[in-house]
């Protein structure tokens, strides 16, 4: 799992991606990125784990999105990609799929 806080914008994503590609890197069966610490999120942070989901899904894991807030829940639904990510309550109902 993967709890990321605060806003993930143009500054803070290549952060993100890297701890995203290292966990990625080790190929996890299933990876939950926590997202209830996250009080904003723009385009890059958007691009950041739209990449991370395409990684994981090529090698067969499953990238879950868990505790989105309101306000980031609806840039997600803004840009339809409530629709592409699989997305949960809170991270243990992420980690129980």
């Amino acid at each position: 799992m993967l709890p990321l806080k605060g806003e993930i914008d143009l500054h803070v994503s290549p952060s993100v991606t890297a701890s995203l590609n290292q966990k990625i890197d080790k190929k996890p069966e299933r990876l939950v990125v926590d997202l209830s610490g996250v009080t904003y999120i723009d385009s890059a942070g958007l691009a950041a784990l739209i990449q991370a989901m395409q990684k994981v899904e090529a090698y067969g894991g499953k990238f879950l999105l868990a505790g989105l807030q309101e306000t980031v829940r609806s840039i997600f639904e803004i840009s339809r990609l409530d629709q592409v990510f699989q997305i949960f309550p809170d991270a243990d109902a992420a980690l129980r799929n």
